[in-house]
């Protein structure tokens, strides 16, 4: 009955924009840190980007640094990642996460106890 719910993706050009939102439902999640991972075509799954409960400092993979932003609505139960100047190295399916372990890395699973369903993010060249 907790779930989170990713809607946004599809296909996009390279140096096109692409929105990602995931819903929350079953609880409230403004105490969570919210976080995005993805998997790419025979790769493992890894970080993408991650907000704290406050709003306030984010964290980034390196590879998507200035090209994407997370952001949250506590009051609407959603994240959001926005994702530009997209490549075809972004290829992937993305996850939105949630978690309550303040002692967690915001970088790691291991924060994370509830994952999204994913959603399939393809850039063209």
């Amino acid at each position: 009955q907790v779930q989170l719910v990713e809607s946004g993706g599809g296909l996009v050009q390279a140096g096109g924009s692409l929105r990602l939102s995931c819903a929350a439902a079953g609880r409230a999640f403004s105490s969570d840190t919210m976080g995005w991972f993805r998997q790419g075509p025979g790769k493992e799954r890894e970080f993408v980007a991650a907000i704290p409960s406050s709003g306030g400092t984010t964290y980034y993979a390196d590879s998507v640094k200035g090209r994407f932003t997370v952001s949250r609505d506590n009051a609407k139960n959603t994240v959001y990642l926005q994702m530009n100047s997209l490549k075809p190295e972004d290829t992937a399916v993305y996850f939105c996460a949630a978690g309550l372990c303040i002692s967690c890395l915001p970088r790691g699973t291991n924060a994370y106890a509830y994952w999204g369903q994913g959603a399939q993010v393809t850039v063209s060249s």
